[in-house]
């Protein structure tokens, strides 16, 4: 997984508007039917992990962890996030190539 093509889709997708982000909003993405994809960020607590891999798999959407809090949030021009979701199938694809590529 080359990270920086990662992290340059997340900017991508922000900047068109195609991104949810903290956990109300990404819980949101995910339960309206909205969110293509759905990143936590690995320094994420345990419980957030589990409610959003457990409610990923409820819903049925692709779930990742990935960087840390303040990268996320870097790359998406705001303070530290711990979970985001994308709601742009074009750009969950393009993502979902990137986290299931072998190295």
């Amino acid at each position: 997984m080359n990270r920086n093509k990662v992290l340059g889709l997340l900017g991508l997708a922000e900047k068109a508007g195609k991104v949810r982000s903290g956990e109300f909003s990404t819980e949101k993405a995910v339960k309206s039917g909205k969110a293509g994809l759905v990143i936590v960020s690995e320094e994420s607590s345990d419980n957030t992990k589990k409610m959003f891999r457990n409610m990923c798999t409820y819903y049925k959407v692709p779930y990742f962890e990935f960087g840390s809090k303040e990268e996320l949030g870097h790359i998406l021009g705001k303070q530290m996030r711990a979970s985001l979701a994308v709601i742009d199938e074009n750009f969950s694809n393009a993502l979902l190539k990137h986290f299931t590529a072998k190295a």
